[in-house]
């Protein structure tokens, strides 16, 4: 299990106060510095890494989430932000297809984030994939382990469709729960849609639909994600709250794919559409 220790490294990611946070004495373990520099390097050279699970076997969730804030504390030193969270595994169609039966949640840094007008650069990511969702931003701050549905609804300020482009810094052959929570859960952009006030109701039955240049290629309902979209803000906070922290206002949160993600290939557009929502819309370079 993470000690209180180490758990301050994500504390200090989500309550920055200072542009060389987290401190130096809150690097974690040399392990994982080495394995959170491994998985950059992955990133940078476009080459799956060995999998954590294999050449550190027995090694726990816990450590692998501590690993993934090494990560994101790395970037953060370089000058990125920390702009909120996404969860994953959400689906029955994603687990399915990486053989994972929980969901997992990662860190968004403001440099995933590809905005209206520009391009995503396929040739920057190893296998990229992509899949449609719902999100959230946060109106007030929400913490706690007894938090109810209700008052993650509340505290919600805005929902909007948003699009993310997963890659695995592992590759996905022998992917495990810790893998994919070491490598930020797969996350390497994302492109959000224009934002409406609240959440709507009946989210759960609202219908996604992805079109690949103008052909539908997936869709699926809210009710995909853990029954409800809202609920996947609630696993979030309980499982922010074991490591002692929480979400706070103004925090982007991905609630997790609808559908089963598709390989996204170069001069492709993705769109993501729903009766009540803007779409996202996505181009691939």
């Amino acid at each position: 299990m993470v000690v209180k220790r180490d758990s301050r490294i994500l504390m200090a990611l989500l309550e920055p106060c200072g542009p060389d946070l987290p401190p130096a004495d809150l690097d974690g373990p040399h392990w994982a510095q080495e394995e959170a520099l491994r998985l950059h390097k992955a990133e940078l050279d476009r080459l799956p890494s060995a999998l954590l699970s294999c050449r550190r076997p027995g090694v726990a969730l816990d450590e692998a989430y501590l690993v993934q804030w090494v990560g994101a504390a790395q970037r953060v030193r370089q000058g990125a932000q920390v702009i909120g969270h996404k969860v994953g595994l959400t689906s029955e169609a994603m687990q399915a297809q990486f053989g994972i039966d929980q969901p997992d949640s990662g860190l968004l840094l403001d440099r995933m984030v590809v905005t209206k007008g520009h391009n995503l650069p396929v040739g920057d990511l190893l296998a990229p994939r992509v899949e449609g969702e719902i999100a959230f931003r946060l109106a007030a701050d929400v913490r706690g382990e007894d938090v109810g549905e209700e008052e993650v609804r509340d505290a919600v300020g805005e929902c909007l469709l948003a699009l993310e482009v997963i890659d695995s810094r592992y590759g996905v052959e022998g992917l495990t729960l810790v893998d994919s929570v070491a490598d930020n859960a797969a996350c390497a952009r994302i492109v959000l849609g224009r934002a409406l006030s609240g959440v709507p109701e009946d989210l759960a039955d609202e219908l996604l639909t992805l079109t690949v240049d103008g052909t539908i290629a997936a869709s699926g309902y809210g009710r995909a994600v853990l029954g409800d979209p809202v609920r996947s803000l609630l696993w979030l906070v309980r499982r922010l709250h074991s490591f002692g922290a929480g979400l706070r206002a103004g925090d982007v949160v991905l609630a997790g794919a609808v559908h089963a993600s598709l390989p996204l290939r170069p001069g492709q557009t993705v769109a993501l559409s729903s009766p009540r929502f803007p779409e996202a819309v996505l181009h691939a370079a």
